[in-house]
């Protein structure tokens, strides 16, 4: 073999074996690229779970103290009890009982408390919002109302949030502020009709 011939053999070889070698790095360095990146990713993702688990963690271990913060108040709120008065909350301790009458009406009945029979016939004064049953600017007969008319949570008064007033002085007719009633109390509401409480000989208190 001539020696040029020889020469140029060994150059094609390592001309070869620089572009093998060329393309062994690229693509070492191509996975190697990728390995690190993966671990990478993943890391990332588990420290985002490790702070999200901890502080799942941490509120469980360290629920919130309902006496801190803001509170989230009831603005629809019964009446003020007036001084010396009755307040709403005994008034609706009373207990409703419903059933379903023959003809498929669902009607109910009180069961009223120790603290409630102690003041029937006698002389109470409750606070709340007038809804007139006459026309006209003064009320002989309206119901007494223990929640605001505009109240969502109670647009329709349970038995034991409302009562029945008949007076001996007529009342201004009053659809806006709070008044005071004064009157002798009747427990009713025994003939399923729906009324549990009535205020005989009221005057304005």
């Amino acid at each position: 073999m001539k020696k040029s011939d020889t020469l140029k053999m060994v150059t094609w070889r390592v001309g070869i074996l620089a572009a093998l070698t060329l393309v062994g790095v690229q693509t070492f360095l191509h996975f190697a690229s990728e390995t690190d990146a993966t671990p990478k990713s993943v890391s990332v993702v588990n420290q985002a779970k490790a702070r999200a688990s901890g502080s799942a963690l941490n509120d469980l271990a360290n629920p919130p103290d309902p006496k801190q913060g803001a509170a989230i108040e009831d603005i629809w709120k019964p009446a003020p009890t007036p001084a010396g008065g009755t307040s709403w909350s005994l008034l609706e301790a009373a207990k409703e009982v419903t059933r379903t009458d023959e003809a498929g009406y669902l009607v109910s009945y009180p069961l009223f408390t120790r603290e409630q029979r102690a003041l029937e016939g006698k002389r109470i004064k409750v606070s709340g919002w007038m809804d007139p049953l006459q026309v006209g600017s003064k009320q002989k007969r309206f119901v007494l109302l223990g929640y605001p008319p505009g109240c969502p949570f109670h647009f329709h008064a349970a038995p034991m949030q409302f009562i029945e007033v008949m007076a001996s002085i007529p009342f201004d007719t009053d659809r806006t502020n709070v008044i005071t009633v004064s009157g002798v109390l009747e427990l009713t509401g025994y003939d399923e009709g729906g009324v549990f409480y009535r205020l005989w000989d009221s005057r304005p208190g």
